[in-house]
Formats: C-alpha cells, structure tokens, sequence
C-alpha cells in the first residue's frame, strides 16, 4: 500500500501520524538509538508545518528556531511549507525549515 503524503492527509490523519511518531521517538530514545530518533523527529515537525499556514510566514521576519534556544532564522521567501532563509549571523548560508520550527516571540 501507497503511504499518503502529508500534503494529502487530513487534520485527523495528521494529529494521528504526529502522535505515532512521537511515541517511536520516545521508544527510540529509550532505546538510546539517536539516529533513529532525530529522523522520527524531523518526520514529526514535518507533519506539524502541514497543519499550519504558510501565508502567517512573513519574508523579512525573523523567528526562534524551536530546539535551538537563541538561534534565529530570518525567511527570505516561502515555498509550501518549508520557510527558505538563513540563521541569524549565517547570512551566507541559506537553508530550508518546516514552518513548524519557527516560533514567534
């Protein structure tokens, strides 16, 4: 069977995804398999940015990077749900988050 992508799935079968990761990634983190738990938790938020929406992302705001206290990303512009920009200080490097990972102050 075709798994569904996030883009096609509906609120409901998204919580439900988001609380079956989370609940791999506590086992995995249990288990003390790293690995497997940042790849659960990427999955994770990549399942929240498509419960939110795109157009409250602003290019030119600057947002907390959730996870990543004191570090800051500013969008250069929007693509569905991923924020393109750069951190705060690493203007030369530019990098894509799901929208999921930004938090306003």
């Amino acid at each position: 069977m075709q798994e569904k992508r996030y883009s096609q799935m509906t609120e409901y079968e998204l919580h439900r995804e988001i609380a079956s990761l989370k609940e791999k990634a506590r086992k995995a983190e249990q288990l003390g398999i790293v690995n497997e738990l940042a790849v659960l938790e990427r999955k994770a938020a990549m399942a929240k940015a498509y419960l939110l929406n795109p157009k409250d992302f602003k290019p030119g705001d600057i947002y907390e990077i959730e996870g990543d206290p004191g570090s800051y990303f500013k969008i250069n512009y929007m693509n569905g749900v991923f924020a393109w920009g750069s951190r705060v200080g690493q203007e030369d490097k530019e990098e894509a988050l799901p929208i999921s990972l930004l938090v306003r102050e």
